[in-house]
């Protein structure tokens, strides 16, 4: 039983049926079929239609969506894209995971800044809107150049006002000068799938995030969407095969010209093209279920969870109860007992949790919506067998 949603998808099969396809037109003719569907006329470019079928659930255009293989790359592919002056700041949380804060770290070590990171909350009991929204304000400088948040906080479950963040920053952002102007950047993976609002809809410049969990795509996918015309500010890191002018200014010996096009930043090289070509599966899969469904869904079990968590002896939840303030993660603390050992012990009653992989490690649960509210019950039966 799998109560560990938000990390890898086991694919559907309209997804798993498009990854056979592809691969056996590869294996039958690489060239070929590659050349076809990637290099000759734009209407047949696969991954002009992947990002279409993408801006359809995202919002905005797709021509404004980037390609990548994680939301890992896309977040180094926006902070190392972003130069920052040496008196400028990166602003961000001490919520975040690994990757995230490494790719800002490395991204200041080649361009040089600074990070700057703060607390939004000690517990769910302190987790509203207006205090969440309070702190950043209090905490951002006239240097703040980047701003960067995590919709749902992966060691928490906490799921932040991102939307309202956004308000914030579009108020602050009047009367900046262009090059002092905020640039609001989210990392979005454990939102993006499982919450009802459209990405076009939060107020962000950049948002990144995998295909590969709550979309169900396949392994190795993702992209970024930026906003319309903010693009210009990000400067490719890895040569692109998906833009005709980068690749055309080579040839001609000079710059490329223009302002940074989404699809200049998409990284090229070879890629596993029938993962990232069966993308376009996945969204209409999660669009024929609809996004109200699979929100309300993810909603509900989660929140049976949660309540039934909360009503456990020496149990400590560490997500806010309410749905406005929580996604698809649940987390909590078993007092006098690791979280590994009490994720073992559930691992040996057929139900996989994790233990959170952060300073302070916790035990993690996610229902989604291959789960009933049956295995929530078992799971809840479980835990109160190990407290």
């Amino acid at each position: 039983m799998h109560i560990s949603n938000f990390f890898l998808a086991s694919n559907p099969k309209p997804v798993r049926d498009a990854m056979a396809r592809h691969r056996e037109a590869f294996d039958q003719n690489p060239y070929t079929y590659l050349e076809d569907h990637m290099f000759a006329k734009p209407e047949d470019m696969v991954w002009r239609k992947v990002c279409e079928t993408a801006a359809a659930y995202t919002g905005g255009r797709a021509e404004d969506i980037a390609l990548t293989t994680s939301t890992t790359q896309g977040l180094a592919m926006i902070y190392n894209g972003i130069k920052l002056n040496p008196d400028q700041e990166i602003l961000t949380t001490h919520h975040e995971w690994y990757t995230h804060d490494e790719a800002m770290r490395l991204a200041v070590v080649k361009w040089g800044g600074s990070i700057r990171r703060i607390d939004l909350y000690q517990g769910p009991q302190d987790v509203s809107v207006d205090a969440i929204v309070a702190r950043i304000e209090a905490a951002i400088r006239p240097s703040t150049r980047i701003l960067a948040m995590t919709w749902v906080h992966s060691g928490t479950g906490v799921r932040l006002p991102v939307k309202e963040i956004g308000d914030l920053v579009v108020r602050l952002n009047n009367g900046r000068d262009e090059a002092q102007r905020i640039l609001y950047v989210i990392d979005g993976v454990h939102g993006f799938g499982c919450s009802e609002a459209q990405v076009a809809s939060l107020g962000c410049d950049f948002f990144s995030a995998g295909t590969h969990k709550w979309i169900l795509g396949p392994h190795g996918t993702g992209l970024v969407w930026g906003r319309e015309g903010q693009w210009r500010h990000v400067m490719p890191t890895i040569p692109t095969i998906m833009a005709a002018e980068p690749a055309n200014a080579w040839r001609q010996e000079r710059a490329p010209q223009g302002d940074t096009q989404a699809a200049w930043v998409s990284p090229g090289g070879f890629q596993a093209f029938e993962h990232q070509w069966a993308m376009i599966e996945a969204f209409r899969f999660i669009e024929q279920i609809g996004r109200t469904r699979i929100a309300e869904r993810v909603a509900e079990l989660n929140g049976q969870l949660k309540e039934g968590l909360a009503k456990l002896p020496n149990v400590s939840l560490l997500t806010p109860q309410s749905a406005q303030f929580s996604a698809g993660i649940v987390c909590c603390d078993v007092k006098g007992q690791a979280p590994k050992d009490v994720v073992a012990k559930l691992k040996a009653q057929n139900i996989i949790a994790s233990a959170t992989p952060y300073r302070h490690t916790s035990v993690r649960f996610s229902a989604g919506i291959t789960n009933t509210p049956q295995d929530i019950e078992k799971t809840l039966q479980v835990m109160h067998s190990l407290t």
